[in-house]
């Protein structure tokens, strides 16, 4: 499983034109599924999620957790996150979690995240998403749990 968080100032999501997600400062968490994924991993990545120190404090370093109430996450489905290209110019996706495999395993996550008490919203499974963002660092981090 691999996530890759992405501090936001804002984010906003639209699929076919219409905007179906909308946060504030937070996350934009971009969730891979392998296709030897399990629930129990997810949750695992939702409780790392929790406790990640991310978040500048008053002296500017990254040592404050995301704020529940004063923050937002935007959790988006990322099969490409397995992606290999090394072999060949076009990616190869075989590692990646089919849709009926991994879709649970992804709401299963987002609704870790909120029994957590995050604000959670999220992309729509499979679909072509456009992603407006405001970056802010940028603080870009890839976690792996295996």
């Amino acid at each position: 499983m691999r996530m890759l968080v992405a501090r936001v100032n804002h984010a906003k999501l639209e699929v076919e034109g219409k905007e179906i997600a909308n946060i504030g400062s937070g996350y934009i968490v971009y969730f891979g599924v392998k296709d030897t994924d399990t629930l129990a991993l997810a949750e695992k990545c939702a409780n790392k999620l929790n406790t990640m120190r991310l978040i500048h404090d008053e002296d500017g370093k990254m040592n404050l957790k995301l704020d529940p109430k004063t923050q937002e996450i935007l959790v988006v489905s990322q099969f490409t996150l397995y992606g290999d290209a090394s072999n060949n110019n076009r990616p190869s996706f075989t590692k990646a979690a089919k849709g009926d495999q991994a879709l649970p395993i992804y709401l299963h996550f987002v609704e870790c995240l909120r029994k957590l008490g995050h604000r959670v919203q999220t992309g729509q499974f499979g679909a072509h998403m456009i992603i407006q963002a405001e970056y802010d660092g940028p603080l870009n981090l890839l976690y792996e749990l295996e």
